[in-house]
């Protein structure tokens, strides 16, 4: 789910509290409905480390919240983010970093490796604190680790993956054009959905 941005907060990003500055505001948000559910978002930046997106891609209970790499980099390889940076939240108020939240970014690292989607950092937040894997040193840690090489049919299916999600982006453009085409000529969005499968939404953001 995309987490709306004010235009202030799509920034350049230059350090970890950069980040949580907003994802702190995102939280704060989030938690006046789901204060007892984990979150977990990813951040998409561009080449610049200017913000592109934030989305919402996993809830889950108290202490944990399921996420697989398709989840992860779907929306950065479909917006043609460059580099992600991993957030997520501790109900439970503590910002210390487990070692299940180790394993899963090193998972991720080598993920991004892999398919050229570069993992800055990893956060742990609460509403007044985090912790950034990066500025640990966690993130240089793991890259050095031997763990997580994706090797045989995992990286035959990710980089399939990541193939099949390009193919939907250029679709999707191409959509686009038709439809601002048909604008032009002054047909209803009505009729533009219908043609092109465009949701009215997107329609009116051509």
């Amino acid at each position: 789910m995309n987490v709306r941005l004010t235009k202030d907060q799509k920034i350049q990003v230059l350090n970890s509290a950069d980040i949580y500055a907003i994802m702190q505001q995102v939280l704060l948000r989030e938690n006046k409905i789901r204060r007892n559910q984990e979150h977990f978002w990813v951040v998409g930046l561009n080449h610049n480390n200017k913000i592109l997106f934030v989305e919402l891609i996993g809830l889950g209970a108290s202490n944990r919240v399921n996420a697989d790499p398709p989840d992860v980099f779907r929306m950065a390889i479909y917006k043609l983010a460059s580099k992600l940076i991993l957030v997520h939240n501790h109900p439970s108020g503590t910002h210390e970093v487990t070692d299940a939240d180790i394993t899963f970014t090193d998972h991720m690292l080598k993920v991004g490796k892999l398919i050229k989607v570069e993992v800055l950092d990893h956060l742990v937040i609460t509403e007044t604190h985090y912790t950034s894997f990066a500025d640990q040193g966690v993130m240089d840690e793991l890259k050095k680790s031997g763990l997580f090489e994706i090797m045989g049919p995992e990286k035959q299916e990710l980089e399939q993956f990541k193939i099949d999600t390009e193919k939907k982006r250029a679709r999707k453009e191409e959509l686009q054009k038709v439809a601002k085409r048909m604008k032009g000529e002054g047909l209803t969005d009505e009729v533009i959905k219908k043609v092109t499968g465009l949701s009215l939404k997107e329609i009116g953001g051509i």
